[in-house]
């Protein structure tokens, strides 16, 4: 690779150390040129070929094998075209417009002996303008992003924007039911809980150590006591002596069983 005095550098896209070149006759109809017409036995120079590439151009160059000498160059700025075009009869050959540099071109044939070298030297020349279209397209893009106007997407003077969350409807709703709750109260019991179980603070509880439990209240939790069945008869009655009575012995004073 190698600068010139356009700073451009020149790099190799393809070299083939064999190619033969031909003298062709004129076109003799629009359906293109033929291998067959040309002197296939009778190469009118052999050498080498290089290709190159400057900047969007590629240059077809013909050199001599030993000394690296040019005997003849064709630029090609685009391909397919008239620069380069292949023959109807074969994949080997193809027909190309050299120049002198002076304004004068002709048309030669080139061939090659080996397939392998006329595919390379194809895809060498779309592989370049394929790179070519390629930057194009994307000088282009930045054109027209350039030209284009911008969007303002910043807020004007006095303009406000409005956000729709869903779930401030529902949060705003439980924090009001929790203003209006009076302070100090009791949540209410879970379902299946009876009311009577429900035990005020122990503040609120006042104790009588004398008095005895009261039954049947409002702060009973268990079943209550059973009541106590009245006395049918004198619990002393089965001590008493028969037919005593409640006399008192005069001696004693006590009363006699």
């Amino acid at each position: 690779m190698m600068a010139d005095s356009n700073d451009q550098y020149e790099s190799v896209l393809c070299v083939k150390p064999e190619v033969h070149v031909y003298r062709i006759p004129p076109r003799s109809s629009n359906r293109g040129y033929r291998a067959a017409d040309w002197k296939l036995e009778e190469p009118a120079w052999s050498g080498r070929m290089k290709i190159t590439a400057k900047g969007k151009v590629a240059y077809i160059k013909l050199e001599d094998k030993n000394t690296g000498e040019l005997f003849a160059q064709a630029p090609v700025d685009q391909y397919p075209g008239i620069i380069v075009e292949a023959v109807t009869d074969s994949s080997r050959y193809f027909v190309i417009r050299i120049e002198d540099g002076n304004g004068r071109h002709a048309f030669i044939g080139v061939g090659f002996a080996d397939r392998g070298d006329s595919f390379d030297f194809n895809v060498a020349l779309q592989d370049h303008f394929k790179w070519v279209k390629q930057e194009s397209d994307l000088a282009q893009q930045e054109v027209d992003q350039v030209s284009a106007p911008k969007l303002d997407l910043g807020f004007k003077e006095g303009q406000t924007i409005k956000i729709n969350i869903g779930n401030m409807k529902k949060k705003d709703s439980s924090s009001a039911a929790a203003k209006s709750r009076p302070a100090g109260s009791l949540l209410p019991p879970p379902p299946g809980v009876r009311s009577a179980a429900v035990v005020p603070p122990p503040a609120a509880q006042q104790t009588t150590p004398t008095a005895p439990p009261s039954t049947g209240t409002i702060l009973d939790i268990g079943d209550p006591a059973p009541p106590v069945a009245p006395p049918t008869q004198d619990l002393w009655g089965d001590f008493t002596a028969a037919g005593s009575g409640s006399a008192q012995d005069s001696r004693t004073g006590w009363v006699q069983f």
